[in-house]
C-alpha cells in the first residue's frame, strides 16, 4: 500500500496575482498570494512578457521559505483557455506548451499555470501538469444545440471548483464523486452551474460569454432580439456590447460595483435598487439550478454552492427558498484552487488516476 508523502507545487497567475502554494500530501506547507503592482505590470505590453519577472518571484518567495525546489515532487499549474478537453489531470506536453504560449490562451494570465509548471519540471526533472482548466467539455451532444446553426453553446466554467467541490462532497458522504448525481453552482464575478453525473458535468452554464444568471461582473442570458437591436442602433460599440457579457454587465451595469458585500450594504440601508438586482440574481441561480436538475432527471442527491458569493447568508437563504424542494442544498464558500491542484497532482502521483495526454 502507498504510503510516501508527495510535494506538490501548486501555481495559480491571476491578471495582478501569482498564488502558490506547497503541499506535503493533503497537508498545506504554506499558501501565498503573490500582488503584483499596476506600476511593476505597466512594464509588459503582454502576458507573456511577464513570465521571467512572474518566475523570478516565485523563486525568491520558495527561498524566503526555505523549500528546497529539488524537494518537490510535480509541479501543477492552473490551465488556460485550451482547445476543449475532458475532465482531468493533464502533461504539459509540448503541444500544450505551444497552445498556451500562443494565440487565445495566451491571452489570460491562467496560461502562465502550465507554463510556469512545465518550466520548473524540466529545470528539476520532474513531471509538470494542469487540472481540470476552465474548458473542460464532457456535456452531452444535446445540450451543445441551439436555435442557430454554427452558434453551438459552449462550455466555460469553474471546472475545477466544481470537480473539487463535488468530490469533497461524495467523501463527506462516504461515496466516490462518479457515484454521484449532484448539481453545483459557483458564485464568483461569473457563474456557472453544472449538472454532474457520475463523473462527468453534462451540462453547464457559460460563465463568460452571455449565459445563466446575471453575476456581479456578467449581464447573462438576455433576450436575443435585444441585444441584437443594441448592436445596430448606433449607440453601442462593439467592445461595450462584449463588456456587457464579459466584465461590465450585472451588478456593475445596474450598481457600478461588483462587491457583494457592498450591494448588501446599501440594502440595509434601504436601497430598493440594490435589493432588486441582488434578489432577481438570486432568483436567475435558482431557476438555471432547477434546469440543471431537470437535466439529472430528478436526480440530484444535493445542490452544491460555493466561490466566494457562497459566504452570503442572504444570497443563500433566497437561493435555499426556491430550492430546498429539489434536493439538500450544502454550502462550501469560498475557492480552495491551490488545494484542488494539488489533490490533482497526488491522485496522479499515487497512481489512483491516470494522466491525460492533450
Amino acid at each position: 500500500m502507498e504510503t510516501r508523502t508527495y510535494r506538490i507545487l501548486s501555481i495559480n497567475p491571476g491578471s495582478t496575482s501569482t498564488k502558490i502554494g506547497v503541499f506535503d500530501g493533503d497537508e498545506c506547507v504554506f499558501e501565498q498570494s503573490i500582488s503584483h503592482s499596476t506600476e511593476e505590470l505597466s512594464h509588459f505590453h503582454t502576458i507573456m512578457e511577464q513570465r521571467e519577472m512572474r518566475l523570478a518571484t516565485i523563486d525568491r518567495v520558495l527561498s524566503e521559505r526555505a523549500i528546497a525546489p529539488e524537494s518537490i515532487d510535480a509541479f501543477v499549474g492552473r490551465g488556460g483557455i485550451l482547445k476543449p478537453m475532458l475532465s482531468g489531470v493533464y502533461e504539459v506536453t509540448d503541444e500544450m506548451l505551444r497552445d498556451l504560449t500562443c494565440g487565445k490562451a495566451a491571452l489570460h494570465a491562467s496560461a502562465l499555470g502550465g507554463i510556469f509548471a512545465r518550466a520548473y519540471g524540466d529545470r528539476y526533472g520532474k513531471p509538470s501538469y494542469i487540472v481540470d482548466p476552465v474548458v473542460v467539455d464532457e456535456r452531452d451532444e444535446v445540450a451543445k444545440v441551439t436555435g442557430i446553426p454554427g452558434a453551438p453553446r459552449t462550455s466555460v466554467f469553474h471546472a475545477l471548483n466544481q470537480k473539487s467541490v463535488a468530490r469533497a462532497y461524495a467523501k463527506s458522504v462516504g461515496k466516490r464523486y462518479d457515484e454521484c448525481c449532484v448539481v453545483v453552482a459557483h458564485l464568483g464575478g461569473g457563474i456557472s452551474i453544472g449538472a454532474h453525473e457520475f463523473g462527468r458535468v453534462i451540462d453547464v452554464t457559460n460563465a463568460i460569454d452571455g449565459d445563466g444568471p446575471l453575476s456581479p461582473e456578467r449581464c447573462g442570458a438576455v433576450e436575443v432580439t435585444k441585444v441584437v437591436e443594441m448592436c445596430f442602433s448606433g449607440e453601442h460599440t462593439r467592445q461595450q456590447m462584449l463588456d456587457y457579457a464579459t466584465k461590465k454587465g450585472g451588478f456593475v451595469a445596474h450598481l457600478g460595483t461588483t462587491d457583494c458585500r457592498e450591494v448588501e450594504r446599501r440594502i440595509a440601508c434601504g436601497d430598493q435598487k440594490a435589493a432588486l438586482v441582488f434578489e432577481a440574481m438570486g432568483y436567475g441561480v435558482a431557476k438555471h439550478i432547477a434546469a440543471m436538475a431537470a437535466a439529472l432527471k430528478g436526480r440530484a442527491e444535493a445542490i452544491i454552492i460555493t466561490g466566494g458569493m457562497a459566504r452570503s447568508e442572504l444570497l443563500m437563504s433566497n437561493i435555499r427558498a426556491h430550492v430546498e424542494f429539489i434536493a439538500p442544498v450544502v454550502v462550501y464558500p469560498g475557492e480552495d484552487e491551490l488545494k484542488a491542484l494539488a489533490e490533482g497532482g497526488l491522485r496522479v502521483l499515487s497512481g489512483r488516476e491516470q494522466p491525460r495526454t492533450y
